[in-house]
């Protein structure tokens, strides 16, 4: 049916805080006080963890994970809060509304996350304290980080896409000091049902399970605890657990009411206040009840006062500041008046420039070509997955490729294919946005594991006695951590800048998908900021990481013409030879198409070089990047001869 994504809201105006004139004095002193307290004990919390060797253990890692989002919670709504208390002007512009709703909900989410984590940590030292250090392993508390990063990034962004295709025609005058979600749907014109079934659905998800794990954590703990006999070691865990229960009580006791279930508060004054609980007072005190309390902490602040480390301190909140600064500076800026009229309710895509006789074979050789990368890049990741003799670094990196190639021809490839044999090929507006975004999430990504596949070589073949040292399971796990942040960021904010602009009169997209530059083409709005956008981070996205790999395969070529032996040189040739036929592929589209995109005049041109990376390289990867290599072919064939297909 007919979805209108009309908005003719260019900003919207913050109530604030329910207070009286004669008190905003004093309840902006307060707040003040209380978000400088939240920067500077958390800052403190990550910057003594990082110095104390002592406090190199998983709960201080995930305590410093968490003083990191406290920091960051605080800082999407306090500062615009002091800021309004201050200034006649409280208005937020949409753009900054949408990114204020989206980075709420994150850092609120991985909040939920961290303390679950912090949950099933405690569970383990208390429960299984022989087996501590073998379970809590630094691999498992980085996944933990990471699946947590992942979960939060989908949860917000599912929220802020539907948001976004809300209509907000009438009043714009929010009741809260933040742009709230349940706050923003009531504004809304347009029919908010799916919005309210995802939050409770999403909310089962990120806020329910994670407290019922908690609670189960704590029984067991609970009942550990009646087991030990001395009265020294019950007194140790119920301190430690003490303090995590309190900091769980106030964050869940708060989320639950609010945003579980958004509609049960009536009272808009009772929703600020128990924002504010959560936004200012839970991250300030999270400090003092988890660490400052705490027998290791007050060593470590002890060590770094003896040593007079508080300029290096002094540096890092200058640049904190600077940061801040610039922010506060580029968001003044961009308080001009921007439409979000949108009449597109559904764009149509011109498809392949192919004849109609010849559909039937294309649709059958893209068909093909797509299975062939699902089941070749599906049978790497079962292989790696089965066999020990491939669980290294380089076969790691391989199986996030093999899947990031799945998920990213699947994005585009079975709407293309639908297409081919349907009459109406239209796609609604929130479909193309979403495609638009995991499309770039996934090319991004792509990028970033094929620069981290190249270091692992660089590290192989220039330092082969230190591999195993360098290449370790945690940095690896870091590795993939930055590039699924850095790619969720990057499509972000290409995702969040595309739907500010207005589609007035053509929805015909001269491609098979949703491409950036050709949404760009037809939108009637000025922009000039989102083909800066565009440059800006194609330059991290995919030119830094390019350059990184041109110079690693400088050093990789240095070393080889050192080797006396030829089988060694061989061997090394083989290896880098299938990285970089894969690099040209990738990188030679991606430039054209991704980096400058108004280079190519030619529509024929720009679908034959899309499909050469989102059919063709994903495609090829299997065969040039492992199942020509022995140890996947003896892996292959050792799946075989076990028959594990027929017993699965």
């Amino acid at each position: 049916m007919k979805r209108d994504n009309q908005s003719s809201v260019s900003e919207f105006l913050l109530l604030g805080l329910p207070i009286e004139p004669e008190q905003q004095g004093t309840y902006y002193t307060l707040f003040l006080i209380m978000y400088l307290t939240t920067v500077l004990g958390n800052l403190l919390i990550i910057l003594l963890i990082r110095l104390d060797s002592r406090l190199h253990t998983p709960m201080y890692f995930f305590l410093s994970h968490l003083a990191f989002t406290d920091i960051s919670f605080s800082s999407v709504t306090a500062p615009k809060m002091l800021i309004n208390m201050q200034t006649q002007s409280q208005s937020i512009s949409f753009g900054g509304c949408i990114s204020q709703v989206y980075f709420f909900l994150f850092w609120g989410d991985l909040d939920s996350f961290l303390l679950t984590s912090m949950a099933y940590d405690r569970y383990v030292a208390i429960c299984h304290p022989l087996h501590y250090t073998t379970i809590m392993s630094q691999s498992l508390c980085y996944l933990l980080v990471i699946v947590s990063w992942v979960l939060s990034c989908a949860s917000a962004l599912l929220h802020t896409l539907l948001l976004v295709r809300l209509s907000f025609c009438g009043d714009n005058t929010l009741p809260h000091f933040f742009c709230d979600l349940s706050a923003l749907l009531k504004l809304s014109s347009s029919d908010t049902t799916v919005n309210n079934l995802v939050i409770i659905t999403v909310g089962g998800v990120v806020i329910t399970l994670p407290f019922i794990c908690i609670l189960v954590s704590y029984g067991r703990i609970g009942a550990t605890i009646l087991r030990v006999p001395s009265t020294k070691g019950i007194c140790k865990a119920l301190s430690t657990c003490g303090s995590h229960l309190s900091v769980v009580s106030l964050y869940y006791g708060a989320i639950i009411g609010l945003y579980f279930f958004p509609s049960s508060n009536n009272s808009n004054d009772k929703d600020v206040t128990v924002a504010v609980l959560y936004t200012l007072v839970t991250p300030m005190i999270n400090p003092f009840i988890y660490s400052l309390r705490n027998r290791d902490m007050k060593g470590a602040l002890g060590h770094l006062l003896s040593r007079g480390i508080f300029s290096p301190c002094a540096r890092i909140m200058s640049a904190k500041y600077f940061r801040v600064t610039l922010w506060k500076k580029d968001k003044g800026k961009s308080t001009m008046r921007k439409e979000n009229q949108s009449s597109m309710s559904e764009f149509f895509l011109l498809g392949l420039p192919i004849r109609p006789e010849q559909q039937g074979m294309f649709f059958a050789l893209f068909l093909g070509m797509y299975l062939t990368t699902v089941l070749g890049n599906l049978l790497i990741i079962l292989l790696i997955r089965l066999d020990s003799r491939l669980h290294t670094p380089m076969y790691f990196f391989l199986s996030h490729l093999a899947f990031t190639d799945v998920s990213f021809s699947s994005v585009t490839v079975p709407k293309m294919l639908v297409d081919m044999h349907a009459k109406y090929k239209s796609i609604p507006y929130a479909g193309c946005i979403s495609q638009m975004y995991f499309f770039i999430f996934f090319t991004d990504l792509d990028s970033f594991l094929i620069t981290s596949m190249a270091y692992d070589r660089y590290v192989a073949i220039c330092h082969p006695l230190h591999y195993t040292t360098i290449m370790r399971e945690e940095l690896c796990a870091l590795l993939v951590a930055i590039s699924w942040i850095l790619s969720c960021a990057s499509s972000l904010s290409h995702t969040l800048l595309l739907s500010q602009l207005s589609f007035c009169a053509a929805n015909t997209i001269s491609h098979f998908f949703c491409d950036l530059g050709a949404l760009l083409k037809l939108s009637c709005s000025d922009i000039f900021l989102n083909e800066l956008v565009m440059f800006t981070v194609g330059v991290v996205v995919i030119t830094l990481p390019f350059i990184c790999i041109l110079v690693s395969y400088g050093y990789i070529g240095a070393t080889i013409l050192k080797v006396p032996s030829t089988k060694g040189i061989c061997k090394a040739l083989s290896t880098c030879g299938s990285h970089l036929s894969v690099v040209s592929l990738y990188y030679g589209a991606i430039f054209g198409q991704y980096l400058f995109p108004k280079l190519s005049n030619f529509i024929d041109k720009d679908i034959i070089v899309a499909l050469m990376y989102t059919v063709v390289t994903p495609m090829l990867n299997p065969f040039i990047y492992s199942l020509r290599n022995r140890d996947m072919k003896e892996a292959l064939g050792k799946l075989f001869s076990r028959a594990t297909f027929f017993s699965q």
